[in-house]
């Protein structure tokens, strides 16, 4: 069996803390693990399981590569989407490669969103069993789970018959989300299960239904992966074959169509941590029934949600609140109008601010930066590098950079000289040097770093050399200031940007 582990999406509804920059699957916002981390110790938990698959978004690939070390658990196979095309694609190319890298095998498949919860591991590998058997007869399985309310928030299956003497039934319908009106009846009628986007199936099994029923998804998903490449620790599928892939479910594109779905009920304690309401209901509770992370104080408050990640948070008088308070963003709201919090996002979204997308802190393969500051022409950073990491060789056309080390070593690399900094040490970076940071140390690197310029915008980064795949520019030799540009036909060549200019260390 090959887990296979989704993880793409952006949690807009548990805003402010989940951004399309950093969502929810990699927030720990139950427990000391991320969802993504549980869902891959949950995985290679299963018997017979020795590695998982995980399909990703690009963006998100160092991110990935972090938790997993973290949590020991580094030795995984990585898929990179090029951009998003649903959960039809994302299982056409899991079950792709499966086959192409064990073709006598036909190997089972255990599809798994990142970002889910799951209580009771050993009722979610028992549930597994029984999906197991059915999918050895050619079944696609999903998991049901039984309705506590009628939530329109989730989709719901329509099960029949029983499938021999197996716990599977076979399915009748799907329905998207329903209206409240139509939830209730389906709680009422007892043969409906919410749909926990999980599914089990063989990979010759899952080929063969969407060569029926969505020949064009498995054909386009056949040229991304046989057009891809490895690169570091990451398989990239081929971006201009992926790109032409219709953007759907599975569900859509094959589950409501095949005469083979089953469903095998899970009751194994799942949430899928979808909403700030979701996560007060899962988590330990006070003897007022609140829910508190952070320096918060609460007065005569009952059933709460109170989470502050920088600051103290007093909340008196009230109950059955949000609030959620970050760096840059407060969010307060009933945890009744929890589906609400998505039309906050795309709100911020229209308007074009910064806070619906992406976090103050910021992470990069090397470490993370933390914008504490700005003004009008000039912004303060905290940066910390990872010991043995470095940044790209890069030049900036519009913005100088001043260089404080707070803690550790910095190796700094400015136009032909390389110099070593220690604890309260600085160095200038003129406007349009090529410059590189280096944590040479055993501990991390901490610093502080002030910009000043004309535009001070992230995208204002000439990379020049990078580690971490992150330009297409020809490799430097060496850190001499050089730039690498691009002649009429195409061709990369090297020329000097300006004169050498020393790191001045103070």
């Amino acid at each position: 069996m090959i887990p296979v582990i989704l993880s793409g999406g952006d949690g807009s509804r548990l805003w402010p803390l989940s951004r399309k920059s950093r969502p929810k699957q990699f927030i720990p916002i139950i427990g000391e693990l991320s969802p993504f981390q549980a869902t891959v110790q949950r995985s290679l938990s299963i018997k017979d399981v020795d590695n998982c698959m995980i399909i990703c978004n690009e963006d998100h690939r160092f991110t990935v590569a972090e938790q997993l070390q973290l949590s020991g658990s580094d030795n995984q196979t990585i898929v990179l989407e090029p951009v998003g095309r649903g959960t039809a694609s994302a299982i056409a190319v899991a079950a792709l490669l499966a086959m192409q890298d064990n073709e006598e095998e036909d190997p089972e498949l255990l599809l798994m969103p990142s970002d889910h919860a799951i209580a009771d591991i050993e009722a979610f590998h028992a549930a597994v069993d029984k999906a197991r058997a059915i999918a050895a007869e050619g079944y696609l399985v999903t998991f049901g789970i039984k309705p506590e309310s009628a939530h329109t928030g989730y989709g719901y299956i329509c099960y029949g018959d029983q499938i021999g003497e197996s716990e599977a039934h076979r399915i009748f319908g799907f329905t998207e989300k329903p209206n409240y009106s139509t939830a209730l009846q389906y709680c009422r009628y007892g043969n409906y299960l919410w749909n926990a986007g999980i599914f089990l199936f063989k990979a010759s099994s899952i080929i063969r239904e969407l060569e029926v029923h969505a020949p064009e998804i498995l054909e386009m998903s056949r040229l991304a992966v046989s057009g891809g490449q490895q690169d570091l620790d990451f398989y990239r599928l081929s971006k201009e074959a992926f790109a032409r892939c219709k953007s759907t479910s599975i569900d859509y594109a094959v589950m409501e169509k095949t005469s083979n779905a089953a469903v095998v009920p899970l009751d194994a304690g799942w949430d899928d941590i979808g909403t700030w309401d979701s996560i007060w209901k899962i988590n330990d509770k006070d003897d007022s029934g609140n829910v508190c992370r952070g320096d918060v104080l609460l007065e005569q408050a009952e059933n709460n949600l109170v989470l502050s990640n920088h600051r103290h948070v007093s909340v008196v008088g009230v109950e059955d609140i949000v609030v959620v308070e970050t760096s840059d963003s407060v969010l307060v709201l009933n945890r009744q109008d929890a589906e609400s919090v998505k039309n906050v996002v795309s709100t911020l979204r229209d308007q074009g601010r910064a806070e619906a997308t992406e976090h103050r802190l910021v992470h990069r393969p090397w470490g993370w930066y933390d914008s504490i500051d700005d003004g009008e022409r000039f912004k303060v950073k905290r940066i910390m590098v990872n010991p043995g990491e470095q940044l790209s060789l890069q030049k900036h056309h519009h913005r100088a950079e001043h260089w404080i080390v707070v803690k550790g070593t910095a190796m700094v690399e400015c136009n032909n000289e390389t110099i070593m900094l220690s604890e309260n040490q600085s160095t200038y970076i003129p406007l349009g040097a090529s410059h590189r940071l280096t944590n040479p140390g055993k501990i991390p690197l901490q610093m502080i770093e002030v910009q000043s310029g004309s535009y001070l915008g992230e995208d204002d980064i000439v990379r020049l050399q990078d580690n971490y795949g992150r330009t297409e520019s020809v490799p430097i030799a060496n850190s001499s200031c050089k730039d690498t540009e691009k002649t009429d036909d195409g061709l990369a060549v090297l020329s000097a940007v300006m004169p050498s200019s020393s790191a001045a260390v103070n």
